[in-house]
């Protein structure tokens, strides 16, 4: 192969791997001021950590927030096997040649997309060593296999997910790489919002379904200090209403959304099914 072709082949392959900013904004309702946190530290490419419960619209907000702004969004789900080279990138064989590929890190730093790690805490500690000269004034990424700093585009911005309630001494966020971020704090909304994102999610549903729905929720949620390792997430009511949608009875699509998925113990089972039952069988 030509050198030539060898280029051409190299700025085909990078375009194809280029994140597209959404031509659609998703639906999002704002808790507080959040959308003007984050558009003020987008404005100073100050990297942002979202903290908040599962299910609490932390990934809602920022797909919104990309579109509003108009950026790409790149979102990587951390896990415990996640290592440096599945964010930066790898020397890979292909054929008699051997070529490198950039990771989903190094696309957003060079292309000025939105790179969003997700339950970072999950991620092995070097994942998280990485980021750290991208949250200073430096705004470099060092790609050492190449032997390579990279300059962020001046459209680039981190992003992470932390989850502060589920987290152990032994699994935690170091406070030297917390304080490299503007922190917004997330919690479930409250009655009336939570009404408004079901009724937004699933249309059709009668304001009555959705009044009984996040009733229940929010005092099944009560019982995450008794037992319950997770609070019902906002998440878990539009479930439970998307399968009140697709033909469950009230009780049955709870209890598949919003009790089975939290726990296998009976008696706490058995409890949420009552709080459920107490609301759509009254």
């Amino acid at each position: 192969m030509t050198t030539a072709a060898k280029r051409v082949r190299g700025v085909e392959h990078d375009i194809l791997q280029m994140p597209q900013a959404s031509d659609v904004s998703p639906y999002y309702e704002p808790q507080g001021n959040e959308v003007a946190i984050f558009e003020a530290a987008y404005r100073k490419r100050l990297p942002i950590m979202l903290k908040g419960p599962t299910g609490c619209g932390k990934t809602r907000f920022l797909e919104h927030m990309a579109a509003e702004l108009k950026r790409p969004l790149v979102t990587v789900s951390c896990h415990e096997d996640l290592t440096s080279s599945d964010l930066v990138g790898r020397f890979l064989i292909e054929g008699a040649e051997t070529v490198w590929q950039d990771g989903p890190l190094t696309r957003a730093v060079k292309s000025g997309a939105i790179c969003y790690l997700d339950e970072i805490v999950e991620a092995r500690t070097d994942s998280t060593v990485v980021i750290h000269a991208l949250t200073d004034h430096r705004r470099k990424l060092s790609i050492e296999k190449k032997g390579q700093e990279i300059d962020a585009h001046e459209d680039f911005l981190l992003v992470i997910s932390y989850n502060p309630g589920y987290q152990t001494v032994l699994k935690d966020l170091k406070q030297s790489t917390k304080q490299r971020f503007i922190a917004i704090n997330f919690d479930f909304p409250n009655e009336e919002t939570e009404r408004k994102i079901i009724a937004n999610e699933v249309p059709g549903m009668s304001p009555d379904i959705v009044n009984k729905l996040v009733a229940a929720g929010r005092k099944a949620r009560l019982l995450k200090d008794h037992g319950l390792e997770e609070a019902t997430s906002t998440r878990a009511l539009v479930y439970a209403a998307n399968m009140m949608s697709a033909g469950l009875d009230p009780v049955t699509a709870c209890q598949v959304a919003m009790i089975n998925p939290l726990t296998d113990d009976i008696e706490l089972a058995e409890a949420m099914l009552e709080i459920i039952r107490a609301h759509f069988q009254a």
